[in-house]
Order: structure tokens, then C-alpha cells, then sequence
């Protein structure tokens, strides 16, 4: 059945064949939408036909971009050739890393293979037998109880255990998800589906509930608050996703450019806190600066000015183009109080998200969020989330070279508004001694962000280990620093996403400083406008689009921090 599958996917798929010699932004945007396709289809988790359809998909491509005479390509599809291979590899490489990770649990989910068949059967628009299918899913309700919840404490003491369990619960959620779908496709339109499952199915579903809750319960009762644990990847994986950005680095490496770019930002904090009349104590200083926060109510008021502040100062410059469109039209909300567990600082773009206290938050956790969110650390992230950071790449990636879209990178996206977060700060932007501490505290908390999702990821430090390093390291507040752990683990970021801030800066920065040089065609505007306009993608293949030269098939190793 499964090779039967894969052939009709070729034979709807023809042409994909037809497009083999054409432009490559006709290649990508046909393999982006077949995907697509794809991943709504087969939404199935624990699937093996998802896996099978995806894998044969990516092969076809594999082969094909393999098959095309690299030589005889133009610049610019030498660049989508370069981008949409490497994804391809990246793409394959997390399939493999899905199935292993699923393995690995598939002891703690007896119940998985009923409810994939549900899944699978209700994608096929095949009917199940009510009578039969009743019986089933009484066998999945118990299934979730017994030696199924037995275990879970000497599982959660044992080495990795506490991954297993967070993985095992993640799962069941989403399995939990498959089966209430495919009950509540028949469930009242068929009568007789109805009059058989619908029992079953609400024990089922509690079960499968309290079964994933025990999971989680386990993993709390192991290391105290189970928002901060995540699953390391380990050391072979952070490699293969360094590899996928073209980063020629180690993660030890890494971690000594961080260190080397903290001691910068602790001399100039020195310099600043001196200047503020504390000496050398920067700790005092950044007291200081922590209650020099606007009132309640008043922050939407300084988010304005400081973001009209950032664009004067970027025209009075000529620094970059900016849109009377992309001035107009970025917008404000306020962060709620549960985001704001997660998202203790702002969120940028379009609309910019604003973390404030409100009324209904408790009386310590008005107090560290005015503080973490006072009018000198605001300095440093406004221009960051808005203009010319993240609302300007939206808008650019709106209109210039939309196809690229799947070629997407926080090394591009982030490293764009931290190069200006640097670049600001060497231009002046700061006015006095405190916002150059609010600035460095910023600058700081990238650097940290490097170690200690580095050391996370590695299996060296534990969650709450970050969360202590964040505060005595930076001078975060507890809840900003849980709140940045929680974020960095949960999952929904990639595990290099948090490195990528400060590494990303760094090698914008050195692509800047290797181009804008005298006797060249690159003005400041002429470079950051290529930047926007070439579209997200891996910094080192930026390098290679900017520079005018025929890149080759494989590029040469750039070390950039060197």
C-alpha cells in the first residue's frame, strides 16, 4: 500500500520532472506548496505513511537538484540551488530525528498504534465499523492506566527519564487530538457511530487525558517546576544544525565568542556604571536603571517616541530605505499576564507586543516587570522589534524575493535587528550613561543566551541552572529569567534560536565590514537594502549572494568571528 502511495505521488506530482532545467524559484515555490499539500494530509503523529509520503517528496528532490548541471546556472539559482539543497538535507535529517525521539517512547504510549489507524483510516475517508471500533477504543482508554502509570516514577529517576516523560506527554496530546478528530467527524451525522463510540470515546478521552497530566505530574514531582525541562539534543545534533547554517564552529567555540563579546560588554558596562557615579559596580548601576520606568499607563507613550526616535536617526544618517508604508502602518497591543510568563520582555513586527504590568498581576510581579521593562532597557528593544528590525524584514520580505520563505533563519532574522542593536550603540544612539546600560544589558543577555542554551543542550546545565546564570550573570529578575528559560525549552524554538541573536549580529556585522569599505560599490543604504532584499536565509549564503561572484556548489568555509 505505502509503495503504491509513493508512485501516485509521483504521477501528481509531474511537474516536478518538467521543471528539472528551469528557474529555481519555480522549483522552490512547487516544492514549498507540494509540502504543504503533504503536511496537511498526513497530519497523522506516529504515522508511518506521514513519514514515508514526506521522505519520498524529499528524495524526489534530492535526486533531482542533484541531477541539474550546477555549472550552468545563473547567479541568483546558484544561491536557491544552494538554499533549497541544504534544506532538503535538514528536512530528512528531522524526520530521522522524529522517529528517533518517537522510538525511544514508544514503550510509554500503548495505546499509539489504535489511534494512528483512526488517524490514518479517517485521513483515507474509510468508515469504521462502529461496533468494532467501540471496542477499540475501550481497549485505548485502558491502555492509559495500570502498568501504563505504574512505572512513570522510577522512569522519571532514571538518566534522560524526565525527557522520555515530556516527550511521551507531548505525544499524547497530540494523539489525544487524532482521536477526538476522528470521533467528532461521524459522531451525530452517523447515528449508529454515535450510539456505539460516543461512551467509550469520553471515557477514552479522560483517560488519555489524566494519562498525559500523570506524565507531566511525574516529571514535576522529579525537577520541581517541569516548565523549565526540556529535552537536550546532545552534542551530534547541534553539530548537524551548525552545519545546516554553515557555521564552521564547535559549540565550545561558540561559547568562547560569547565570552570574548561578555567581557566587551563588561568593560563598557564598567565605563557606564563609573560614569553614573557607582565605580566599577555594575550591579548597582543596573539598579539604578531598573527604576527609572514610566508609570502605569504611560509605556505605550515612550514605545511611540522611542520608535520615531529610531527611524530620525536612521534617515538623518542614510543608513537604510524606509518605506512611508512601513512608518505607517506597524501597530501596539499589550502582552497579557500569562504571555508575559513566557514572554517577560517585548515581542516585535507588524504589531509590537508590549510586556507591562496590569492590574491583575500579583504585587512582586507588577514590581519585576516595571522593572524589567524601564525606559533605558526599552532603549535597545524598540528599533530591535520594529524599525529597522523585525517590522522592516516583514515588510521586506512582504515584496522582495518571497519565494525564500521556507529558507528561513533566526541567524538572519534575529542577527539582522541585533547587528543594529550593535551598530546603534557604536553610532551613539545611546544619550546618556543609563541607557548605555540598558543597551549593554541587552547585549549582555545575548551573550548569555549563547552559553547557556549551548549548555543546556549539551546535557550540562539544567533548567533551573540557566535560570540562576541569567540572574547573576546579566541581572535578570527571577520571573524575566524563568521566563527566558521557559521560553528557550519549551520546544517551540529551534535549539540553536536563542544563540542565534548574538552569532547572527556578529555575521552581518562581518559581512558589513568585509563590503562597506572604501573604493566599493557598498553605501551603508546600498548594503543593509540588499540585505532586506535578498530574503531570510543562512548568513554564509548571504555572503555569497552579496558578493557578486559565481558562488560554487560547495561554499568555503567562512569563519567569521575569527
Amino acid at each position: 500500500m505505502r509503495a503504491l502511495a509513493c508512485g501516485l505521488l509521483s504521477f501528481v506530482c509531474p511537474s516536478v520532472v518538467l521543471f528539472a532545467q528551469q528557474d529555481l524559484r519555480e522549483r522552490i515555490e512547487l516544492f514549498s506548496a507540494d509540502l504543504a499539500d503533504l503536511n496537511r494530509r498526513y497530519d497523522v503523529p506516529l504515522s508511518g505513511e506521514r513519514v514515508d509520503h514526506l521522505r519520498a517528496r524529499l528524495q524526489q528532490e534530492q535526486r533531482q537538484l542533484a541531477a541539474l548541471d550546477f555549472d550552468a546556472l545563473a547567479h541568483d539559482a546558484r544561491i536557491d540551488w544552494l538554499l533549497l539543497d541544504q534544506h532538503v538535507r535538514t528536512l530528512l535529517q528531522r524526520l530521522d530525528e522524529e522517529q528517533r525521539r518517537d522510538a525511544a517512547v514508544a514503550d510509554l504510549l500503548p495505546f499509539a498504534a489504535a489511534i494512528v489507524r483512526f488517524g490514518e483510516a479517517h485521513r483515507r475517508m474509510e468508515a469504521d465499523d462502529p461496533e468494532a471500533a467501540a471496542a477499540t477504543v475501550v481497549q485505548i482508554a485502558a491502555a492509559c492506566s495500570g502498568e501504563a502509570t505504574a512505572r512513570l516514577g522510577e522512569i522519571a529517576a532514571a538518566d534522560g527519564g524526565t525527557q522520555r516523560l515530556l516527550r511521551a506527554a507531548d505525544r499524547t496530546a497530540d494523539l489525544r487530538r487524532t482521536l477526538d478528530r476522528w470521533f467528532r467527524f461521524r459522531d451525530g451525522y452517523d447515528p449508529l457511530f454515535s450510539w456505539w463510540v460516543r461512551a467509550p470515546f469520553e471515557t477514552a478521552a479522560k483517560a488519555l487525558l489524566d494519562y498525559e497530566q500523570a506524565l507531566r505530574r511525574a516529571v514535576g514531582s522529579q525537577a520541581g517546576d517541569s516548565s523549565l525541562v526540556g529535552a537536550p539534543i546532545g552534542e551530534a545534533a547541534l553539530l548537524r544544525a551548525l552545519q545546516h547554517e554553515w557555521i564552521p564552529y564547535s559549540p565550545a567555540e561558540l561559547v568562547a565568542i560569547a565570552e570574548r563579546e561578555f567581557a566587551w560588554c563588561d568593560a563598557e558596562m564598567a565605563k557606564a556604571s563609573a560614569e553614573m557615579g557607582n565605580g566599577d559596580d555594575w550591579r548597582a548601576a543596573l539598579e539604578k536603571v531598573k527604576g527609572l520606568h514610566r508609570a502605569p499607563g504611560e509605556q505605550p507613550q515612550l514605545i511611540k517616541e522611542l520608535a520615531h526616535e529610531a527611524i530620525a536617526f536612521l534617515e538623518q544618517r542614510d543608513l537604510i530605505t524606509i518605506p512611508e508604508l512601513a512608518k505607517d502602518c506597524w501597530r501596539m497591543r499589550m502582552m497579557s499576564p500569562a504571555a508575559q510568563r513566557v514572554n517577560p520582555f517585548f515581542l516585535g513586527g507588524e504589531t509590537i507586543l508590549v510586556s507591562f504590568p496590569t492590574d491583575a498581576m500579583a504585587h512582586i510581579e507588577k514590581l519585576q516587570s516595571l522593572r524589567s521593562n524601564n525606559e533605558h532597557f526599552c532603549r535597545a528593544t524598540v528599533h530591535h522589534e520594529l524599525i529597522p528590525g523585525h517590522w522592516l524584514q516583514q515588510y521586506s520580505q512582504a515584496r522582495y524575493r518571497t519565494y525564500r520563505a521556507p529558507f528561513d533563519t533566526p541567524f538572519w532574522i534575529e542577527g539582522w535587528a541585533l547587528y543594529w542593536e550593535m551598530r546603534l550603540y557604536g553610532m551613539g544612539f545611546a544619550k546618556s550613561a543609563e541607557d548605555r546600560v540598558g543597551m549593554l544589558y541587552w547585549r549582555k543577555h545575548r551573550c548569555a543566551r549563547i552559553v547557556f542554551s549551548l549548555n543546556f543542550h549539551l546535557g550540562r546545565w539544567t533548567g533551573p541552572e540557566c535560570v540562576k546564570y541569567l540572574i547573576d550573570r546579566v541581572g535578570h529578575e527571577p520571573a524575566a529569567a524563568e521566563g527566558e528559560v521557559r521560553r528557550s525549552v519549551s520546544g517551540g524554538y529551534g535549539p540553536l534560536y536563542q544563540a542565534a541573536y548574538m552569532l547572527g549580529g556578529l555575521q552581518i556585522r562581518a559581512l558589513h565590514d568585509e563590503l562597506v569599505v572604501p573604493g566599493s560599490k557598498w553605501t551603508e543604504r546600498a548594503f543593509h537594502d540588499a540585505v532586506l532584499r535578498q530574503n531570510a536565509m543562512p548568513i554564509a549564503v548571504l555572503r555569497a549572494a552579496l558578493q557578486g561572484e559565481l558562488p560554487p556548489r560547495q561554499l568555503p568555509v567562512w569563519r567569521f568571528a575569527d
